[in-house]
C-alpha cells in the first residue's frame, strides 16, 4: 500500500515539475511571440505560483516571474478582451505629479486635468476610446470599482507584479483583463511608454 502511494506521489512530483517547467518556458517565449495553449500554461503557472515564487525569490528575481506570467496572460486573454463592450482603465497614482491637486475617494484619485502630469492626456484618450479612467493607489481598489462599474473588460497600466496579481484576482469573475507594463515602476515618478498605451487603445478599438 505504502509502495503504491510512494509511486503515485513520485509521479505527481515529476509531472508537476515537468509541467511547470514547460509552462515557464512558454511564458518566457511569450515575450517575443505567440504561444500555443497560452491559456492552459497560464493556468498551470497560477496553480504553481506560490512554490514558483519562492524559487524565484531564492534563486532569481520574482519580477521576472511576474513579467513572464503577465505577458503570457496577455496572449491568452487578448481575443476575449477584444470582445468586451464596457471597459475601464486602471492606472497607478504613482504616475501623477508630486504636487497633484486631486483628492482621493473610495474609487481612487479624482483627476482635475490640471496638466501637471500624463493623466490629463490619458483621461482624454481613455474617454476617446471608450474607457473610464480610474487612478488607484493599490490593487485593493479594484473590487470597489467593479462593484460600482458593470465592466466586462479591465485594462491596467501597472508594474508586472500588480498586473499579474489583479489578473489572478479577477480570474473566474466574468471580467477579462489586459495589462500594459510600466517602463519604470516604484512608489513615485513612475513612467509608462505612452505610445504603447495608444497602440493598445488602437488594437482594441471598436
Amino acid at each position: 500500500m505504502y509502495n503504491i502511494i510512494g509511486k503515485v506521489l513520485f509521479f505527481f512530483i515529476v509531472a508537476s515539475l515537468l509541467l511547470s517547467g514547460i509552462a515557464l518556458f512558454a511564458s518566457r517565449r511569450s515575450l517575443t511571440g505567440n504561444i500555443y495553449l497560452a491559456g492552459f500554461f497560464a493556468n498551470v503557472l497560477d496553480f504553481f505560483y506560490l512554490p514558483l515564487r519562492q524559487l524565484f525569490l531564492k534563486f532569481s528575481d520574482i519580477r521576472i516571474l511576474d513579467k513572464w506570467m503577465a505577458s503570457l496572460k496577455n496572449l491568452a486573454y487578448k481575443s476575449n478582451f477584444a470582445k468586451t463592450k464596457k471597459r475601464i482603465l486602471l492606472a497607478p497614482h504613482c504616475m501623477r505629479s508630486l504636487d497633484c491637486p486631486a483628492y482621493s475617494t473610495q474609487t481612487g484619485i479624482q483627476c482635475k486635468s490640471c496638466g501637471k502630469c500624463v493623466f490629463t492626456q490619458l483621461k482624454k484618450d481613455a474617454e476617446k476610446y471608450g474607457y473610464k479612467l480610474f487612478i488607484v493607489t493599490g490593487s485593493s481598489f479594484v473590487k470597489n470599482i467593479l462593484k460600482m462599474e458593470a465592466a466586462d473588460g479591465v485594462l491596467m497600466i501597472a508594474c508586472d507584479y500588480e498586473i499579474n496579481k489583479v489578473m489572478r484576482a479577477l480570474k473566474g469573475k466574468n471580467v477579462v483583463s489586459y495589462g500594459i507594463p510600466m517602463e519604470r515602476d516604484g512608489c513615485f515618478d513612475t513612467e509608462v511608454d505612452y505610445q504603447k498605451v495608444l497602440n493598445v487603445f488602437e488594437t482594441f478599438k471598436d
